[in-house]
């Protein structure tokens, strides 16, 4: 009898934490990296935030909490819904969670049962269909197009759902390429799942408040009510408010989900840190103003990137709605050979190669499902971001 479970035979490791993992191993060597592989603001947490947690603990805030969230987080949450997207939902049919990944987590476990699919967009976030799978689901990718933005189109999301179809896992932005639907893509895709009633729609909104120009970002069941009864909506106060380590995440939804996801937390790790949720209440309700300010410094590293790349050798990037990534495409380069003698076969050989000759760390684009592309993170200073374009440019430029 094998002591490990099957469960695990059907997920693999995070790529992008092994390539931050392997860029902090290389620096500790000596070596001169600069890791993009990290999805993580380098801004600090706002001291109004900062300060809110102090106070949290000097109140002595620092026992358990529900399960579910303290009820000022929930009012919060409930609050923001309505504010941010016209949503209506009570605090009750909100829960918090210890990040976007327990919220999401929680849902499938909840919900999932043997032979259930998930319909996942490729490229996707390298967790999603590691969650679904060790649920007991089945993921099923559907792979988008480049020259469609790397957007689902209603045609594709027709074809997949089947009757064995439980979730649609939605993500905009996108993790990894930064597209970002429309209202009217949206719609689109919203009316094409009015007419599949046993489709539920899970909706990954961590990067709502990054988004470029005149972009107006909008949540699945803001365009459809209809959809209000099915669909959980999740986000975090982890990308924009600089908050990745205090382990936030929330969502609403329908009552009777959140007390499964309810039921299923209490046995797993009970309620998130109390003095992350008071800080994240402060997140939620005071100044916004660090929002706006960091967006904009976003753009402005975005079309530096964007720019950048599509000056190197091979390489096409399209110019992404928000997030903080960009998706490039590296198909110019396979089949060439790089300085160090060997030929460039994969997205995978070529971001291997790219890191050994020039010590830039980024990621595959097959770990998220599609490529031959590569994820870039443009979550730090113009000038680290700058050189490692320029080294980009440079290795490019020498294969041959």
């Amino acid at each position: 009898m094998a002591f490990l479970a099957d469960a695990l035979s059907r997920v693999k490791p995070s790529a992008t934490i092994a390539v931050s993992q392997k860029a902090r191993e290389l620096k500790a060597k000596g070596r001169d990296v600069i890791g993009l592989g990290a999805g993580e603001p380098d801004f600090d947490t706002p001291d109004n935030v900062k300060q809110a947690a102090i106070d949290a603990i000097n109140r002595g805030e620092t026992k358990y909490t529900p399960v579910s969230g303290i009820p000022e987080l929930r009012e919060a949450i409930a609050k923001k819904f309505k504010r941010e997207n016209n949503l209506d939902y009570t605090a009750a049919q909100t829960i918090v969670g210890t990040g976007g990944k327990q919220i999401l987590f929680n849902a499938f476990m909840a919900t999932m049962n043997p032979g259930d699919e998930v319909i996942i967009p490729a490229p996707y976030w390298v967790s999603y269909p590691e969650m679904v799978a060790i649920c007991g689901g089945t993921p099923v990718a559907v792979p988008t197009r480049q020259e469609n933005n790397f957007k689902l189109t209603a045609a594709e999301l027709e074809a997949a759902i089947t009757p064995k179809t439980k979730w649609f896992l939605f993500n905009s932005p996108s993790n990894p390429t930064g597209a970002a639907y429309s209202h009217d893509e949206l719609k689109a895709l919203t009316d094409v799942l009015l007419k599949h009633p046993h489709v539920w729609v899970l909706t990954d909104d961590m990067y709502e408040h990054l988004t470029f120009g005149d972009f107006k970002f909008v949540t699945p069941v803001e365009v459809e009510p209809k959809l209000y009864d099915r669909t959980l909506t999740m986000n975090g106060v982890s990308k924009a408010y600089a908050m990745t380590g205090w382990r936030i995440g929330y969502a609403a939804g329908p009552i009777e989900l959140i007390k499964a996801m309810d039921m299923i937390q209490g046995q797993q790790t009970s309620g998130a840190s109390s003095i992350a949720q008071w800080a994240a209440v402060e997140a939620l309700n005071g100044p916004q103003d660090f929002v706006v300010k960091n967006k904009a410094i976003f753009e402005g590293r975005r079309d530096l990137v964007v720019s950048m790349l599509n000056q190197a050798s091979g390489i096409t990037c399209p110019n992404p709605e928000g997030a903080f990534y960009v998706y490039p495409s590296c198909a110019g380069l396979i089949g060439k050979t790089a300085p160090s003698g060997k030929v460039i076969e994969t997205d995978e050989d070529f971001v291997t190669e790219l890191l050994e000759t020039e010590g830039v760390a980024v990621v595959h684009g097959s770990a998220f499902g599609l490529g031959p592309n590569f994820r870039i993170s443009y979550a730090t200073s113009e000038d680290l971001l700058e050189e490692a374009c320029r080294r980009i440019q440079r290795f490019c430029g020498a294969c041959r």
